[in-house]
């Protein structure tokens, strides 16, 4: 069923919104013979973009039920949950994103740690702590100079 707002947006349309090949490709990928007719084309890109604008209405509407201004991804979900074969996709999509975002994130992390190592940035010792201050004198086990400051060197403090 259209909503009231998709008949208004297609009937300031004259041209395809999709590209030509782009949809020719799809038919192509669903048993078409190429070169597909003109009229399908015109056709199915009318189909998808009704479907593509109905379903963002659906979507805000969801979102206006739950007073936000803002279209979710659960927005979307929801509009799509009697579909299974849709929802289905839109979860094997957003699990695919995710997987990608991780996998780069790594990535990016092993080249910045090759390159520096490349560079012999990594191969450099850590910086030692700094020496606790200590205030009795007596239980310093180091050299007469760190006695006479109060600093105990950490290899001290770790005996004890």
């Amino acid at each position: 069923m259209p909503t009231k707002p998709t008949k208004n947006v297609r009937r300031n349309v004259d041209h395809s919104l999709h590209d030509d090949a782009l949809v020719e490709a799809f038919l192509y990928a669903f048993g078409d013979t190429p070169p597909s007719l003109p009229s399908t084309i015109r056709t199915l890109d009318e189909i998808i973009t009704d479907f593509i604008i109905e379903t963002c209405h659906e979507a805000a509407l969801c979102a206006s039920y739950s007073r936000r201004a803002k279209i979710k991804v659960d927005d979307f979900k929801f509009t799509l949950r009697k579909d299974g074969k849709k929802l289905g996709r839109v979860a094997d999509m957003l699990a695919r994103d995710a997987e990608i975002k991780n996998q780069r994130r790594g990535f990016d992390f092993e080249d910045e740690m090759k390159a520096a190592k490349d560079e012999g940035a990594g191969d450099e010792e850590r910086p030692r702590k700094r020496a606790k201050i200590v205030k009795d004198e007596d239980s310093l086990h180091s050299s007469q100079t760190d006695r006479n400051i109060g600093v105990a060197p950490l290899d001290a403090l770790s005996q004890e």
